[in-house]
């Protein structure tokens, strides 16, 4: 079973891709099928988003497409910058860039709780799945950690006493936001396509 995902983003494609090693499913992505256009997102909070990539990419390709839409809360920026974090500081400006962006806007503070988001939303013909899931940390004051990508160097886990980029991929698939809601998103793909595993 061939499932599209709805992005660019390589680091993504790789952990999706790794949750679903060993099963009869092909995770591909936006590059794989040469989509360069862009889809506007503008919905107002993660679920909206996911619905509105997964759909719009439905209708042109009818594959099984998903997609998820997630970011950083941060508690003391008002839950900023959430829908926006991709976005944020200017999509093109580099993670290194926009971790000091975020240390630099927390300076003085001393609440400085954050939470990852992750909205999932799967199409294929008239199955849908959606879910959002949730993991919580800290923003720690510089970058420790060379794995994952965008904000993990600077979100701690208390529970890891490290940051999200220095837990291997498998910890984060256990515990991160999308590995979280992806895990339910296998569930369901077993229970309703078992006969692809």
């Amino acid at each position: 079973m061939k499932i599209l995902l709805a992005t660019k983003n390589k680091h993504k494609k790789l952990e999706i891709k790794a949750l679903f090693k060993g099963t009869n499913i092909e995770i591909l992505s936006l590059d794989d099928i040469g989509f360069t256009e862009d889809i506007v997102e503008d919905g107002n909070t993660f679920r909206e988003n996911a619905a509105i990539k997964a759909k719009a990419i439905y209708q042109i390709y009818k594959i099984p497409t998903l997609a998820d839409d997630s970011g950083i809360c941060i508690d003391a920026l008002a839950g900023e910058p959430g829908i926006h974090s991709a976005r944020f500081g200017g999509y093109d400006t580099p993670s290194k860039v926009k971790n000091q962006m975020i240390i630099d806007l927390l300076k003085g503070q001393d609440n400085r709780n954050a939470h990852y988001t992750c909205a999932i939303y799967f199409i294929d013909n008239e199955v849908c799945f959606s879910t959002e899931k949730s993991c919580y940390g800290q923003i720690i004051k510089h970058e420790k950690g060379i794995g994952g990508f965008g904000y993990d160097p600077i979100f701690y886990i208390e529970n890891f006493r490290k940051t999200m980029a220095q837990i291997s991929l498998a910890e984060k698939n256990k515990i991160s936001h999308r590995g979280q809601a992806l895990a339910e998103f296998k569930s369901f793909i077993e229970n309703k396509y078992f006969n692809t595993f």
